[in-house]
């Protein structure tokens, strides 16, 4: 997993919980924190990051993934270089396609090693859109956390339903409308 993740996640909890909070975090994880945005670390430090970060707030381990990806949403597209295909994007569906046609390509140029999310496109209207999020890193909520904060980027109301394809979360269905 890309360190941007992971710094954007120790910004996140610093923000929201304080530093102190951080910093116990990662002692009590046997974590030095040393991350850079660019490097390649095994995801399993961040799922135990998040499984401390529940037990010591009282907040699910799922919805703080979901709270994590509304609010990286930002800085990850910010991050993005800007191509025309990005600079035409006006609307949540044309970003969650272009993620799988473009993103997921361009990580895979610059990162040999990376392993990306896939989507798997069911169906898409003007109005709704329906994929299999599949993702060996099981962040299903993640994923749903940065469509929430999509939709808020480009100003839009989305319904989303989440439904679970693989016990481990490593396939989780969304269907994503229009709210009207």
């Amino acid at each position: 997993m890309k360190g941007i993740i992971f710094t954007e996640f120790m910004d996140l909890v610093e923000s929201k919980f304080g530093l102190e909070t951080l910093d116990q975090l990662l002692l009590e994880s046997n974590d030095e924190g040393i991350y850079t945005a660019v490097g390649s670390y095994d995801h399993h430090k961040l799922v135990a990051l998040i499984v401390l970060l529940s037990k010591k707030t009282g907040i699910s381990p799922e919805e703080l993934q979901r709270v994590f990806g509304q609010s990286v949403f930002l800085n990850l597209y910010a991050s993005l270089p800007k191509a025309n295909s990005l600079e035409s994007c006006k609307t949540t569906f044309q970003f969650i396609r272009l993620v799988e046609d473009y993103i997921h390509i361009e990580v895979k140029k610059l990162y040999q090693e990376a392993n990306p999310p896939r989507f798997d496109f069911i169906s898409e209207s003007a109005t709704e859109m329906e994929f299999d999020y599949r993702s060996a890193r099981c962040m299903g909520h993640v994923c749903l956390g940065l469509l929430e904060g999509c939709a808020e980027h480009f100003n839009e109301k989305i319904v989303i339903e989440m439904k679970p394809l693989q016990g481990d979360g490593s396939k989780v269905r969304f269907r994503v409308a229009l709210a009207e």
